[in-house]
């Protein structure tokens, strides 16, 4: 699986190179292209039998590495892989931290094939006990048990929270119980992993189901806890669970559920954010800052180019 992660790491660098170029210019869909684009060109070039489980859709009918290309020269691993080619559109466009560049594989059918709809999130770092939080308790008690667990005040707790609007009632419910959140534009992905640093307590709320997955892949062998719960709250949407065989639209998904068995997760930074630091240019040369996380192992990796 090592050998495996400093092959596909040069995946998430090219896209993260290709991005960094756009960053700053307001551009979010062409930055997401060559984002794409880059990534695209580097796993057809590489001695895998890949496919795409995880990728970009409809939903901000964006450029896609689609679910079910097939990827590689065809000779090699048969491996599955999720990729967010450029996780944190709106944050490279306007240059904002965080913006990076990700990708997770693992042998065939260990990832969740989820599709590309909002999912419901819940996760916390390592090291605390099983089922500590839980998308069925309400928000009271999982702050509760997880201030229990840490032994602090509830008002020592710092939740993240995506600044959305369908988390407007969520955040007022936070900050009345006393909890700090931290806001953030883009990035769940990120936001989720980092919370292994203890840079955070929680991260709640509703964002890309496919990220889900991804950020399900670094937990699985980091450690910490996560549920995921799919929405399917249209009429159309309901017949796509049915056409996807969801015969459980309400289950709700833990870390080992999203991510089965020994999987490789890779981050390179676009712009820089906690997890990972961004791309740099330095006398007509650009350096790349990677993360790449492998069960109960983390490697930090510079690349001069």
């Amino acid at each position: 699986m090592e050998d495996l992660a400093y092959k596909l790491v040069k995946v998430t660098e090219a896209a993260a190179l290709a991005a960094y170029k756009l960053a700053g210019l307001g551009d979010e869909k062409r930055a997401d292209q060559v984002a794409v684009d880059a990534m695209r060109t580097v796993l057809n070039s590489m001695e895998i039998n890949g496919t795409i489980v995880i990728g970009e859709g409809e939903r901000d009918e964006a450029p896609m590495l689609y679910i079910g290309e097939k990827v590689g020269t065809g000779n090699g691993p048969e491996i599955d892989i999720a990729v967010d080619p450029l996780e944190g559109t709106t944050i490279c466009a306007h240059y904002k931290q965080g913006a990076m560049s990700v990708l997770a594989a693992t042998k065939k059918g260990n990832f969740l094939h989820a599709p590309d709809v909002y999912m419901e999130k819940i996760a916390v770092g390592k090291n605390l006990p099983e089922g500590v939080v839980s998308l069925k308790n309400s928000i009271e008690k999982n702050l509760d048990n997880l201030a229990k667990a840490k032994k602090c005040k509830v008002n020592d707790l710092v939740v993240t929270v995506l600044k959305r609007e369908r988390h407007g009632e969520l955040i007022e419910k936070i900050r009345k119980l006393g909890a700090k959140i931290k806001l953030i534009d883009d990035g769940d992905v990120a936001a989720i992993v980092s919370l292994v640093n203890g840079n955070h307590d929680m991260y709640i709320g509703i964002g890309g189901a496919p990220e889900g997955v991804l950020a399900a892949a670094a937990l699985s062998s980091i450690g910490g806890q996560m549920e995921g719960r799919l929405i399917f709250d249209t009429d159309q949407l309901k017949e796509r669970a049915k056409d996807l065989n969801i015969h459980d639209p309400e289950k709700i998904y833990t870390v080992k559920d999203m991510a089965r068995g020994e999987s490789v997760f890779i981050a390179t930074g676009v712009t820089s954010g906690g997890l990972v630091d961004g791309v740099k240019l330095n006398h007509n040369t650009y350096s790349t800052s990677s993360l790449i996380i492998l069960p109960n192992k983390l490697i930090k990796l510079q690349v001069i180019s």
